[in-house]
């Protein structure tokens, strides 16, 4: 029971909450399932999986250093993103098979047009949360 009352917390600190849609990315079966089960009991509604085209809140990325190309996958996830949502790279922690540099999270963002506003502890993997620039949009 710890461990789900983590992953609602770890819910919590993504900033999700029940009126989010949430797309799922790099999904396999190293991901945390409890940290899975909880966006979807707070959202009210099932991961999105890579083919779907809704606009999404938040885009939950499972990022290995095994997976290929940060840049290109991140290209590719903010596609269907909001023009207020945010992208999570989740990864392997320190120390764990196939971690992922922070200094390549960083670059891949910035690259892709994205910038690190946060890196978080989440059990066995990490987080960075990814925004897309604010300068040049009008406000209303």
């Amino acid at each position: 029971m710890v461990a789900a009352a983590d992953a609602k917390n770890y819910v919590s600190k993504l900033g999700i909450t029940h009126d989010h849609v949430v797309q799922e990315l790099g999904w396999d079966e190293d991901t945390d399932d409890e940290l899975r089960a909880a966006i979807e009991e707070v959202t009210g509604t099932e991961l999105l999986d890579e083919d779907s085209d809704e606009v999404v809140d938040v885009v939950l990325l499972w990022w290995r250093d095994s997976d290929g190309d940060l840049v290109d996958t991140l290209m590719d996830a903010i596609g269907p993103l909001a023009d207020e949502g945010v992208v999570w790279v989740l990864t392997p922690k320190t120390g764990r098979s196939d971690h992922v540099e922070p200094s390549e999270i960083a670059e891949s963002a910035t690259t892709a047009g994205l910038t690190q506003t946060t890196a978080m502890n989440l059990g066995d993997w990490i987080g960075s949360r990814l925004v897309q620039p604010k300068a040049g949009r009008p406000r209303r």
